[in-house]
């Protein structure tokens, strides 16, 4: 192993039933650098990371440290061992504090003395910038500051190695530009990041040398200054990748949807919409921007009836269907794209085919009386497929063994087939890799030339600005701002979805 390098992974193999996840994969990491993991959904980065922290064991492979052979059977090993994970989604426990989630499971947590413990708290959150309020709960801290909790986590324990998985899908631009800031300082202190990302631009933005894996297999390694995002799109999925598709002007047609004065409580009784009003047209995409939490959820499941409105109306096609049930909302017209893919999109114990047919199979053709007719299901299931390029062994395929890549076009084969008015899109291609989100993107455009209206929900900034006519910012469940897409700037939609901008309304509103 080379001297400089401090991580290497030989000949990694992970099996799972029918999937071979990583197949025979060379990795290393060097001390002070920002190593980037790059690939498709499916392609093995995550689940490599997971072997390398002790979730998982290699059937196959080695793992060295510093040139010493290893194995990692746990995650506390995996600590002990100086090697750190920040997942995508935190493991902290809100109702304790910052301090308290810092040294949960350590010997401090029974007898340390918290005076100390603060002190070096504060003195890590200093050399790395990484300022948070020790004794705040972490329900009271943003994403942002949540995510430098789950940093100050692992630096507390002293760890050398830090992964990072997705960690800027829930920040504002600016949380960004800080944590990119912290990721450096930590790699000139000598730590080294790896950084599992599928945004392109983050990779050549911050990373000092890159890694893609495509099918559980290593297609290169290189210096991030050698690489592009063409070429690095291009190793990932195997071809040429569009990233910025035509699009038109927005040919408005008929008002779909009219929001007025709408109020609704989140899961916890609390107010998540405060008095939101808004319209949308055929013909046009409305994106709306915010971090996570900021009454997006809420707001989707008001409009497919999954959730009750404390107050305020909800017009679709000029009718009033506020609080209507969501057969009733679909039967109208209206496509449902859910950010959550499995709980909400699909039923994963069926079968391709049967999930195609999930809002439609009581009626002709797929239904004869009260008697399924399969020879038309498994005709309609063939055509989706291939319409939507489905990645399956058959329609009989369970749907939860689908990558995600492929849950989401067989979601968007059942809710486009109907040729609904308006389509409310959730996150449509959060976690997927640049094949599939080139794919869907193109999909909600071509429903947009078609006339059907679009109410896009996204925490991709890059999403939202290429693809929406107008962007509504939501902060705290009440209306920011709504701006002309080709008018707003990035720092200005950041500070909005901050709740630090100041309200503006676009030029035709």
């Amino acid at each position: 192993m080379a001297e400089s390098e401090r991580l290497e992974m030989r000949g990694i193999v992970k099996r799972f039933p029918g999937v071979v996840a990583n197949d025979g994969v060379d990795f290393t990491a060097r001390a002070g650098e920002i190593h980037a993991l790059l690939g498709e959904n499916g392609a093995g980065k995550t689940t490599l990371m997971r072997v390398l922290y002790g979730i998982y064991q290699p059937d196959e492979g080695e793992i060295f440290l510093d040139g010493r052979a290893i194995q990692v059977r746990s995650p506390a090993e995996a600590l002990a061992l100086g090697i750190g994970m920040v997942h995508q989604h935190f493991r902290l426990v809100p109702t304790l504090s910052v301090e308290e989630n810092v040294i949960l499971g350590l010997r401090e947590g029974l007898f340390g003395n918290l005076r100390r413990v603060r002190e070096r708290l504060a003195a890590i959150a200093r050399d790395y910038g990484l300022e948070v309020d020790p004794r705040a709960k972490v329900w009271e801290l943003s994403v942002g500051e949540q995510q430098r909790v789950e940093i100050l986590k692992a630096l507390y324990r002293r760890v050398q190695i830090l992964i990072m998985d997705e960690p800027t899908s829930v920040l504002t631009p600016q949380e960004v530009k800080q944590l990119f800031s912290t990721l450096r300082s930590l790699v000139e202190a000598g730590l080294t990041v790896i950084f599992i990302t599928h945004k392109l631009d983050e990779v050549l933005e911050v990373s000092d040398r890159v890694t893609v894996l495509r099918k559980g297999k290593v297609v290169a390694t290189l210096p991030t200054a050698e690489a592009d995002k063409p070429s690095l799109a291009r190793m990932m999925v195997g071809r040429e990748v569009v990233f910025r598709l035509e699009r038109g002007p927005a040919k408005l047609g008929e008002k779909l949807l009219e929001v007025r004065d709408l109020q609704a409580l989140n899961d916890r009784g609390l107010p998540a919409i405060r008095g939101l009003s808004f319209e949308l047209y055929g013909g046009e995409i409305l994106g709306v921007a915010g971090v996570a939490g900021n009454g997006q959820k809420e707001l989707v499941e008001v409009l497919t009836g999954l959730r009750k409105a404390t107050k305020g109306r909800v017009l679709l096609f000029g009718k009033d269907l506020t609080n209507r049930s969501p057969k009733e909302i679909a039967a109208a017209g209206v496509a449902h794209i859910p950010e959550e893919r499995l709980r909400r999109g699909l039923v994963p114990e069926m079968s391709v085919a049967e999930n195609l047919v999930l809002k439609s199979y009581r009626d002709p053709p797929f239904a004869r009386g009260p008697f399924l007719d399969q020879r038309v299901i498994i005709s309609h299931a063939e055509r989706a497929i291939a319409a939507y390029q489905i990645m399956t062994p058959s329609y009989n395929t369970p749907a939860k063994l689908l990558s995600g890549g492929n849950i989401q076009r067989l979601i968007l084969a059942r809710e486009l087939s109907g040729q609904p008015r308006l389509i409310i899109a959730a996150h449509p291609t959060y976690g997927l890799d640049v094949g599939a989100t080139e794919q869907i993107r193109g999909l909600l455009l071509r429903q947009r030339e078609l006339g059907a209206g679009v109410l896009l929900i996204s925490e991709d900034l890059e999403e939202i600005l290429s693809l929406s006519d107008q962007i509504l910012v939501l902060f705290a469940g009440q209306a920011m701002g709504l701006l002309e897409a080709e008018e707003a700037e990035l720092e200005e939609l950041g500070l909005l979805m901050a709740g630090a901008g100041r309200r503006r309304e676009s030029s035709k509103g």
